[in-house]
């Protein structure tokens, strides 16, 4: 194939030159995106019962919701949480299960539970995950100059009625999510003492209302030959068409703004959103699966830069920026491109003494890049985070193959065979050996896809990167590169820049390389233990060091959640979060608070509490986030010492989907009691014991609240001759909690509120009055009693019923005397039911699930070498050297202060693949000097050593040196790759030592009896 390949140069270039043509064309077709568009599979449901407690909304409705969806087929896990007015229902699927089939069954089970729930509450929401579902961008919207209420009403009208609806006129964007709206309401406070005096009351204020706004629809009359739709409207819609609704007094006639003052507020704020201190809009702009990020950004960026044109009275800012992940992959990809073809071309000048040949690495690689980008098109993957990766772990194999290729055409020149031969018999030689290794690498790669949940899904992508480009590779280096070779050096000449090279590069590697062939051929036991030593030093260290699911990365951006662990109003909130922004200010590049419940659609956790904040700070760099983070802490430790804080990164698209929020052990307590004061009581007490044994481990994620409960005193009602639904009816005035109706007013809904105006609890009591039959006043102090009481803050509930959790922040060392000194703390309690969760166990479960990846990647690694040598001893000598070199990976990893995680494993199975290519050349290559040209065992160990010496030090050299930016560059891109880098430059370190020497000296003791 190759002489016939050689004998037509015209028709393989213009060939060559349509398939490029296509990949160029296939890149403009690829969808851009973080991630791969997988379904993931979680479900939330939630729940919304206005004014309900947390103890009355598990019982009667997010306890049997959760019954009926504990049926749901291929549930793996249930988690709830209830809090006063709002609940919310994890539900986790084992992967794989069909996620539109799911919704509809959720959606099912909810209808049945339907007909057991309050007939007043809404039907609960269901919402799939999805990676595709997660926002890309924040824009966060501000006036320039502080304005009033009124102001910024107009404000979230604004951004909901034209910000928002212009976004989403964008083909990329699929929605746009938004926080921090401000609501009209129409407040309607009567005159009481004018009332009285004309014998109205407020049940005829309500009634007057709710006759005006009667909307009757629409009518079809007929009128001779036509028919005209006639419709009949309410006379409300307004504020003015309130105020002039004519009332009967005796013989006048009056209207309702003589009897009350009518007029436009705010509702009352549950939430809000601080962006850089002051109150603004935050939309969650969230991308079409299919959309190109980077155009989206473009476009985003443009259409912002018309906002701020059009409307320069409104501050614009792009915040939460996810696709630097992105760009930090495609610069990496370009690095590796720039790193491993520079490198390569330094690396061939000197050990091939030739000006011509590295150029030909020019070719090979950009080849090889475009044409796979053709087959990412041609079997639908996209440009994402993790295929990227595998561009750029493939790239560094890309040019082993190319060189190796040059390498021994190289060779059969400098053995006297002409140009055209050269090329012939080069490539044919290293065919068989460069599949072997293609298959052997892809084995490594494919059995990752079988890890379980959604990291298996992800390394599809890859898996399917690595394999698609490792075969384009080999392909273009046994078809295009022979051609490109011998067009190369049709002339003969020797050039200037030639004899430069080959002067300059006269290192004489091959002795010192037989030098120490003899050395460790003569003290072959100690070269043994000093190999076999690195097996003891990767077992040691897998047992010894930390185990991480992600690597640690450098961040200057900061999360902040605060429970106040008080019944603060949302006001207040605010107050206090503007105080700890004030504290850092000088610090802050860029800051959004979200203050009390937000109104994201779109949000899969559950609802804050007006006593609640979610801070994210952006800095300079990570030495003013630990500033900042230590200034916060410490003025809340001693200012607000009962709020209950977590700082944490913010969580990226990778880290939402790889990592996980969850403690590192999680105890779960589950004891009977039915009485929220014995559930108070036991919170407190088990809190003080878990305080005894992990004093400064301890995070409580459960927490208390105090609550103010009314209670009509039925005595009084009877003997003032005062009727229950009048009080109450009072009450929700004197609250301004009493909403007669909802108008239209544009394009939003208004309610209508009979109220009071804001007033203390004490003066509403004091000075509301309610009148009976006989025309008698009384005040609501001496009906109603005033009552404090405790009560858990949010009802948490699992498969096992509820429990209490309590998260731990321990090591992995740790976790079995924690265990045990938990289990003493349950034995306290009688009936107590204890489980334990936490990332430290699924942490264990997912390098065991690499660790079974790697053992069946051997197996296949066997065999497939088992094949290609035609022998069942030898693929020993190769697997034999994985171990030694997972060793010395382990070791500079720990050198550097690393952790076993989802990065370095990686890399050590990467490393894996790579590093025995240059072994199974060299006893390919051994083989091929006995059986064909008839070498002794220890003349063909020596020069098979010889000849495979130049591609063995310029394969590994390439890919260290392409690696060793990762190592002193930071930012998140090389945090996250640094790991994997240092294990593969680790492995490929030992593993050239080991393929030099060792895996002869095995060969040896192997075959020297036959």
């Amino acid at each position: 194939m190759v002489r016939f390949l050689l004998s037509r140069p015209i028709a393989v270039t213009m060939t060559f030159i349509a398939i490029l043509l296509l990949g160029v064309v296939s890149i403009g077709l690829l969808p851009v995106s973080l991630m791969p568009d997988i379904s993931i599979p979680e479900v939330t449901v939630q729940m919304n019962y206005k004014n309900s407690s947390a103890r009355v909304l598990e019982n009667s409705v997010v306890a049997p919701v959760r019954r009926q969806l504990m049926q749901v087929a291929h549930l793996e896990d249930i988690y709830s949480e209830t809090r006063d007015g709002s609940g919310i229902i994890h539900l986790k699927l084992a992967y794989g299960s069909d996620i539109n089939l799911a919704y509809i069954e959720i959606n099912e089970k909810i209808d049945r539970a339907m007909s057991s729930l309050p007939r007043d509450m809404s039907r609960p929401k269901v919402i799939k995950a999805s990676a595709s579902d997660l926002p890309v961008f924040h824009l966060n919207l501000s006036l320039k100059q502080d304005g009033n209420e009124q102001k910024f009403m107009e404000l979230s009208e604004f951004a909901d009625a034209v910000i928002r609806k212009r976004i989403e006129q964008m083909p990329k964007v699929a929605m746009v999510d938004l926080t921090g709206r401000s609501f009209q309401e129409i407040l309607i406070v009567p005159n009481e003492s004018q009332m009285k005096s004309l014998g109205f009351t407020l049940k005829d204020l309500e009634t007057l209302i709710q006759e005006n706004n009667i909307d009757f629809g629409n009518l079809s009359i007929r009128d001779g030959y036509y028919q005209y739709s006639i419709r009949f409207s309410s006379r409300l819609r307004n504020k003015q068409d309130i105020e002039a609704l004519y009332l009967k007094a005796e013989d006048r006639v009056i209207q309702l703004k003589d009897l009350a003052q009518v007029k436009i507020i705010a509702q009352p704020r549950k939430g809000l959103a601080l962006i850089n201190g002051q109150e603004g809009i935050s939309l969650a702009l969230i991308k079409q699966s299919d959309a190109r990020l980077q155009e989206m950004e473009e476009e985003l960026k443009e259409m912002v830069g018309v906002f701020e044109k059009d409307y320069p009275e409104i501050a614009f800012e792009i915040s939460q920026d996810q696709t630097r992940l992105l760009d930090y992959s495609i610069n990496n990809l370009k690095q590796s491109l720039l790193w491993g073809a520079g490198l390569a071309f330094l690396i061939m000048f000197f050990f091939l003494k030739d000006f011509k040949a590295p150029w030909l690495i020019g070719v090979s690689i950009p080849a090889s890049l475009l044409i796979s980008l053709l087959f990412f098109h041609i079997v639908g993957l996209s440009l994402n985070i993790i295929s990227l990766s595998g561009l750029v772990l493939g790239i560094g194999m890309m040019i082993d193959n190319s060189i190796i290729v040059i390498d021994n055409i190289a060779q059969y020149r400098a053995r006297g065979e002409n140009l055209l031969n050269a090329c012939v018999k080069g490539t044919n030689e290293v065919i068989r050996p460069l599949l072997s290794s293609v298959l052997t690498t892809c084995a490594v790669f494919i059995p990752m896809i079988f890890i379980s949940g959604i990291a298996g899904a992800m390394f599809y992508d890859q898996a399917m990167a690595v394999t698609i480009g490792l075969f384009v590779s080999l392909l273009v280096s046994i078809s295009i590169l022979p051609v490109y070779y011998r067009l190369f050096y049709l002339k003969q000449r020797s050039g200037r820049m030639d004899r430069f090279v080959s002067k300059i590069s006269g290192l004489d590697y091959e002795n010192l390389y037989e030098k120490g062939l003899r050395l460790v051929f003569r003290n072959q036991l100690v070269s043994c233990v000093f190999f076999f030593m690195f097996i003891v030093v990767g077992v040691v260290l897998i047992s010894k060091m930390e185990k991480t699911r992600l690597p640690k990365v450098e961040q200057h951006e900061l999360m902040l959640q605060i429970d106040w662990n008080a019944r603060i109003h949302v006001d207040e909130n605010k107050k206090r979060v503007k105080e700890l922004l004030a504290l850092v200010a000088d610090s802050l590049q860029q800051s959004t608070a979200l203050v009390g419940k937000q109104q994201y659609l779109l949000n899969k956790e559950q609802e804050f509490s007006s006593s609640e904040s979610r801070l994210y700070l952006n800095v300079e760099n990570e030495k003013q986030t630990h500033e900042v983070e230590n200034v916060l802490r410490n003025y809340l430790g001693e200012k607000y010492s009962s709020a209950r804080i977590q700082f944490y990164p913010p969580p990226n698209l990778f880290e939402q989907i790889f990592g996980s929020n969850e403690a590192p052990l999680v105890a779960r307590l589950s004891v009977q009691k039915n009485e929220e004061t014995q559930q108070v009581a036991l919170l407190k007490s088990l809190e003080k014991d878990f305080r005894m044994y992990f004093p400064d481990q301890l995070e409580m994620s459960q927490s208390m609240q105090k609550q103010l409960q009314l209670t009509i005193d039925p005595v009084q009602l009877l003997s003032y001759n005062l009727e229950p639904d009048v009080v109450y009816q009072k009450l929700r005035t004197a609250f301004n909690d009493n909403q007669l109706a909802v108008i239209k007013e544009n394009q939003s809904f208004v309610p209508i509120v009979l109220g009071e105006g804001q007033k203390q609890i004490s003066d509403i009591l004091a000075q509301t009055f309610v009148q009976n039959s006989e025309g008698d006043d009384y005040s609501m102090s001496q009906l109603i009693r005033e009552e404090s009481r405790s009560s858990l803050k949010s009802i948490i509930a699992g498969k096992e019923g509820e429990y209490l959790p309590f998260n731990i922040d321990i090591k992995e060392s740790e976790l079995l005397s924690s265990q045990n000194r938990i289990r003493e703390i349950g034995r306290k309690y009688p009936g107590a039911n204890l489980s334990f969760l936490g990332s430290v166990f699924s942490n264990k479960v997912l390098i065991k699930q690499l660790g079974l990846v790697l053992v069946i990647s051997l197996l296949l690694l066997y065999f497939i070498l088992a094949a290609q040598f035609e022998s069942l001893s030898q693929p020993l000598i190769v697997l034999l050297e994985v171990p030694i070199d997972v060793g010395g990976a382990l070791f500079l990893l720990w050198l550097f202060g690393g952790s076993l995680n989802l990065m370095s494993l990686i890399g050590i199975i990467v490393m894996s693949g790579i590093i025995i290519n240059d072994s199974i050349l060299k006893i390919d290559t051994i083989n091929r000097l006995r059986k064909e040209e008839g070498y002794g065992l220890i003349r063909a160990i020596s020069m098979g050593g010889q000849r495979r010496l130049k591609p063995i030090l310029m394969t590994s050299l390439t890919t260290i040196l392409a690696l060793m930016p990762f190592l002193f560059t930071n930012g998140l891109g090389a945090d996250l790759q640094k790991p994997l880098a240092i294990t593969v430059i680790g492995g490929m370190g030992i593993g050239t030592i080991v393929s030099l020497y060792f895996v002869p000296l095995c060969y040896y003791y192997l075959n020297k009896r036959k």
